[in-house]
């Protein structure tokens, strides 16, 4: 899905190309470059705080061992248009209140595929709630009429609503999350799963299938 990215003049962004869209992506561990990011795209939506469609994944570094509690989660991915935030907030300098006000503001629909589990997870590592979380595979089976999509994956809505393949290899979904310095792959994937979430989240709510 995601066809190439490239880093900017600045260290914290990129821009991750697609078929038609080029998505400007902040990654960042600094509290206050997350909080620069939420500001800017509150501003950027006044005219649709009360409807705000919002990308929302998770990724942390897997656990192997049988048994073994799941690691705490190192990234948060937001996107909402063409940009992406990558808050790698296990190595964040400070939560800032800025995202927990993001995420807990009823308005917003933060949409997602198995969103429930990420919503549970961020609770217990970060005490963050997200207030109105929206899984996309009953959206899309109540949307599409289609109750097999209750079950689907984010690859095949990707399919079934964007009409592009989404390829997750296995050795970057489970790579090493909660390194530092995210390899350009990671990146690529991360925003990837924030962006495809969002425009089958937008394409959904606003009745464009």
């Amino acid at each position: 899905m995601a066809t190439g990215i490239y880093q900017n003049d600045d260290e914290e962004t990129y821009t991750v190309t697609f078929p038609a869209d080029d998505i400007l992506t902040t990654v960042t561990s600094s509290g206050a470059a997350a909080a620069n990011w939420i500001a800017t795209t509150r501003q950027l939506n006044q005219h649709r705080l009360d409807h705000l469609v919002v990308g929302l994944d998770l990724e942390w570094r897997p656990t192997f061992q049988r048994g073994a509690d799941a690691n705490f989660t190192a990234l948060i991915q937001l996107c909402v248009d063409q940009r992406c935030l990558i808050f790698q907030i296990i190595h964040a300098d400070v939560i800032p209140d800025e995202l927990s006000e993001f995420l807990s503001d009823e308005r917003f629909r933060f949409v997602g595929v198995g969103i429930d589990a990420d919503v549970a997870k961020l609770e217990e590592d970060y005490e963050l709630t997200v207030a109105n979380p929206v899984d996309l595979r009953v959206l899309a089976a109540e949307k599409m009429d289609r109750p097999e999509l209750r079950t689907a994956g984010l690859a095949t809505l990707v399919k079934e609503i964007m009409g592009l393949r989404m390829t997750k290899p296995r050795h970057i979904r489970a790579s090493e999350w909660d390194r530092e310095r995210l390899t350009l792959h990671q990146i690529k994937y991360a925003c990837a799963d924030a962006f495809a979430s969002f425009e089958i989240g937008r394409r959904l709510f606003y009745d464009e299938i």
